[in-house]
């Protein structure tokens, strides 16, 4: 086996689209990767690489001037990506739920409106479900959108964790609406919220305070987001209803969880690869330290777990290019995939030993970012939430 992460049955354009990709990584963000995370400095000439190579618009279709490709597709190439840079991908995943949102939920109006901008990066997109006190309880959000006299609406509250918050020009918003209805799942709106690019005020009502300092997952901003008395148009509800806004949610994050099952994919190969090649550099007691048999089981680990997250992930993706619903597979591929990672790019630290420790090595780095796939789009506790409650809907005891 030459390498890891080899995917069978892709046509023609698929392996010339990953190729691309691959080139682009290797020669363009991991030679830069180190310097710009140590400096938290936002990568803007490989954002625009990414523009130029259509990364952008993957998925988005011909119609709207995107390349038309399956989430599989995509879900390879941020895996590639990830094996570079983590934070990369995550410039890609938040600006492609919003566009795989739309592609989905909106309107024909709101399509033309954006889907063409956004396919070749010109506007850029940003999720926003998350509250400061709300955890993964979607049910209490708190951000208000009001109905006016006039049928727009107003929105006031606080949202948190928004990957993209400042660079972004176009957010999906969740709130809370008054839709007279008993479920609270069916009063909640997603809303199209334009703003201009920057921190402060960035639109009327609308305020991206400052950069939250992070661990990892750096070089790109996550902010939060406050909305005072936001006026907005009815025509920049998601699909042109109210009280769908869970739903929409819920979609954009399953897919969701494909892209971080992938991001987590490519962390676990680029820790194996770190690992294996050290493992051959560093020599102990007079023989490289991959002749000794402790290291070697831990190298043949690393990549039986490093092919399962794969293999899961392009299985979820499969199914999901399908139109079939997979809450099962997505939960378990992104469960799998960020647990393995964490393991893989350990053992990986481990085999580097002290060396490990400095940041003048790769695997440190890694250390640091793989530990946001524990708990992007929901905790490992949550996928098995999700998993165990819908497997004992499907083996109900009759």
């Amino acid at each position: 086996m030459a390498r890891l992460c080899e995917t069978d049955g892709l046509s023609e354009d698929q392996k010339e689209i990953l190729k691309a990709v691959r080139v682009f990584v290797e020669e363009q963000i991991i030679p830069v990767a180190q310097e710009l995370e140590h400096a938290d400095e936002y990568p803007t000439e490989i954002i625009e690489g990414l523009k130029e190579l259509g990364v952008f618009g993957l998925m988005i279709p011909e119609e709207y001037g995107g390349l038309g490709e399956s989430l599989l597709t995509y879900a390879l190439c941020v895996e590639e990506i990830a094996r570079g840079w983590m934070s990369v991908s995550g410039v890609i995943n938040t600006h492609f739920i919003v566009a795989y949102m739309l592609m989905q939920h909106g309107t024909e109006e709101q399509k033309q409106k954006y889907l063409p901008r956004m396919a070749v990066g010109e506007v850029r997109g940003a999720f926003s479900m998350s509250e400061p006190g709300l955890g993964s309880d979607v049910s209490a959000v708190a951000t208000k959108a009001t109905r006016l006299e006039d049928g727009s609406y107003s929105i006031t509250g606080q949202k948190m964790w928004l990957t993209n918050g400042a660079s972004s020009t176009l957010v999906a918003l969740l709130t809370k609406t008054d839709e007279g209805s008993d479920s609270v799942y069916k009063n909640m709106t997603t809303f199209l919220v334009e703003k201009e690019a920057g921190f402060g005020e960035t639109a009327q009502g609308v305020t991206v305070p400052g950069k939250i300092d992070k661990m990892g997952y750096k070089g790109v901003e996550t902010t939060e987001l406050i909305l005072e008395d936001h006026r907005i148009s009815a025509d920049q509800i998601l699909g042109g209803e109210p009280g769908k806004g869970f739903f929409h949610m819920m979609d954009g994050v399953e897919v969701g969880r494909v892209n971080v099952a992938a991001r987590a994919c490519g962390l676990a190969w680029r820790g194996f690869e770190l690992g294996i090649a050290y493992a051959q550099q560093r020599k102990t007691f007079g023989k490289k330290i991959a002749d000794h048999q402790a290291v070697l089981f831990r190298i043949a680990e690393m990549a039986t777990k490093v092919e399962t997250a794969h293999t899961m992930m392009v299985r979820a993706a499969r199914l999901k290019d399908t139109g079939r619903r997979m809450d099962v597979e997505a939960g378990m591929a992104k469960m799998v995939a960020s647990e393995y990672a964490n393991e893989v790019v350990e053992d990986s630290f481990r085999i580097h030993g002290g060396y490990g420790y400095s940041k003048e090595y790769e695997i440190e780095r890694l250390m640091r970012e793989v530990k946001f796939m524990l708990i992007g789009e929901g905790t490992s506790d949550i996928q098995k939430m999700i998993i165990g409650r819908s497997l004992l809907k499907e083996y109900q005891q009759r």
